[in-house]
């Protein structure tokens, strides 16, 4: 493998994602109003701006590939059950922190095939932080724009193990965490899909989500996460995957830094699913 990130559509991928993050940040900059959709989450100008400007990217690198996004998800099922490659998009990951202006929200770009993530990017517009996977190609972190790709990689389960938390959605599974990691675990709150981000550079060992998440919410970080060592498993202990029905909402995950453990056993011991 590369010592370099020398992939050219991961990177054309990731130059999308920084420009849909400008985007946003000109919106996050200044004041904005705040609409409810259909589902009750929250809907900005950011989010309708980053998807402009994500819609118009992909279809310049290839016209014919399919996108799944967010704010374009009305795709019925008897269109995308004969998909076998196409782009999976949350062109703004974490609204709610969006409104908080906490920082921490995202853009995700993840392109699938045969059900499987494959690449992926992950951009923080707000510290300019960048992550970049691609299928037997690894992880990568660039801190901001310009600068030097650095190669990431999972941890082996830390003493005491650190487990990423919602940050919006709060902790529902404290009891469920003990089991899981023990007494001595430490909880690090923090919005989006840089909970898989926090796992992939080795500072964070699981993220258990309990609820609902769509598949656009975990497509892109878990391709990262991966290439770097980690998993993301249904409560069974298989692999997430996509387009799998009418529905794009996900089951219930863990995500795991360390994938040499059986997660599957300690999910079971652990009272899960």
């Amino acid at each position: 493998m590369s010592d370099t990130l020398d992939l050219p559509l991961l990177l054309q991928i990731g130059q999308l994602a920084r420009r849909a993050g400008e985007a946003i940040m000109e919106v996050y900059r200044q004041d904005f109003d705040v609409e409810v959709k259909a589902d009750h989450s929250p809907l900005t100008a950011a989010d309708l701006a980053a998807q402009k400007v994500i819609a118009a990217g992909l279809a310049e690198l290839d016209p014919v590939l399919p996108v799944v996004s967010e704010e374009a998800s009305h795709i019925p099922w008897e269109q995308r059950r004969g998909w076998s490659r196409y782009w999976l998009v949350d062109p703004l990951d974490g609204t709610r922190e969006f409104v908080k202006r906490n920082g921490e929200f995202t853009v995700n770009i993840a392109l699938i095939e045969q059900g499987e993530t494959v690449m992926g990017v992950v951009l923080a517009p707000v510290t300019g932080d960048l992550f970049a996977a691609a299928r037997g190609h690894g992880a990568w972190w660039q801190v901001q724009a310009d600068a030097e790709w650095e190669r990431i990689f999972t941890r082996t389960l830390a003493n005491p193990p650190v487990a990423a938390g919602s940050r919006s959605h709060g902790d529902q599974a404290e009891a469920v965490m003990r089991r899981l990691l023990g007494e001595d675990y430490l909880l690090q709150p923090l919005g989006s899909s840089l909970k898989f981000c926090l796992l992939a550079r080795g500072a964070a060992d699981v993220y258990l989500r309990r609820g609902p998440t769509s598949e656009w919410d975990t497509a892109a970080a878990q391709c990262v996460l991966e290439e770097s060592g980690g998993a993301v498993l249904d409560l069974s202990g298989k692999s997430l995957r996509y387009n799998r029905g009418e529905s794009v909402i996900n089951p219930e995950f863990l995500a795991v830094g360390d994938s040499g453990i059986d997660w599957a056993s300690r999910m079971r011991d652990a009272g899960l699913p």
